[in-house]
């Protein structure tokens, strides 16, 4: 069996159309208020496809794995090629090889990133819009599957890390926070009892700032850098 020299191929094209094709895939999770609602919700990036199979209809990011990248940049590349974005959290989230997802033999490499507010660049880029992440279209592929499943790790993990600061400024309220942790977990919480969790934690640290409105100022707080991202958070069980 014959491969194409890298050099006569242009990046992230397949090594070999006759052998198993790897693919690179992207969740994009960040937080917007949508028209007609005030709580906010958890939503994603997706990109029209312009080519069949399933020509027209919407898919996560992505593309093929080039013979001479890692994972981790084939990730960075084809996000920033079809939607300009470049979340500051990105992790790989699963492997999805099932024989009949594609008319050719694809495994997809998937990724999940969260992205904050000031992350987002205004720049339209052409064939992507944002959807809510709990309400989507018939996805090209098995894709509608790969969200469902990037969602359950996000809620779960949501519970016992820190991973809500990747969707927060630097500096954030209580309110903020659990406003951040009710949306990933589609419920409400009371705001007591989120109170105490989150102070007993050890994962906030409280600055001299407040938040000054038409309410009584708020303290503004920040992460303890000290604590991984993936490590404990304000639910954790343990606390």
């Amino acid at each position: 069996m014959t491969r194409t020299a890298p050099e006569t191929r242009s990046p992230g094209a397949p090594a070999d159309t006759d052998a198993i094709r790897v693919a690179v895939s992207t969740v994009i999770f960040t937080l917007r208020r949508l028209p007609g609602s005030d709580a906010l919700q958890v939503v994603l990036p997706l990109v029209r496809r312009t080519r069949d199979p399933h020509e027209g209809q919407w898919a996560l990011p992505g593309g093929w794995l080039d013979v001479t990248e890692g994972l981790d940049a084939a990730a960075s590349r084809t996000l920033a090629e079809t939607t300009g974005l470049a979340p500051s959290y990105l992790e790989q989230l699963y492997a999805f090889g099932a024989v009949d997802r594609s008319p050719t033999r694809v495994v997809s490499i998937v990724y999940w990133a969260l992205l904050r507010a000031d992350e987002i660049t205004d720049a339209t880029v052409e064939n992507v819009q944002w959807f809510d992440a709990a309400a989507l279209p018939a996805l090209a592929f098995d894709h509608n599957e790969i969200v469902g499943y990037a969602l359950w790790r996000l809620r779960n993990k949501v519970g016992y890390s820190r991973i809500a600061h990747g969707l927060l400024a630097d500096e954030f309220t209580l309110a903020d926070l659990r406003e951040v942790y009710e949306a990933i977990l589609a419920r409400r919480l009371d705001p007591a009892n989120f109170r105490r969790q989150v102070e007993n934690s050890g994962t906030l640290i409280p600055t001299d700032r407040f938040r000054t409105g038409s309410h009584r100022p708020a303290r503004l707080y920040r992460y303890n850098q000290d604590v991984e991202l993936a490590d404990r958070g304000p639910l954790d069980a343990g606390h």
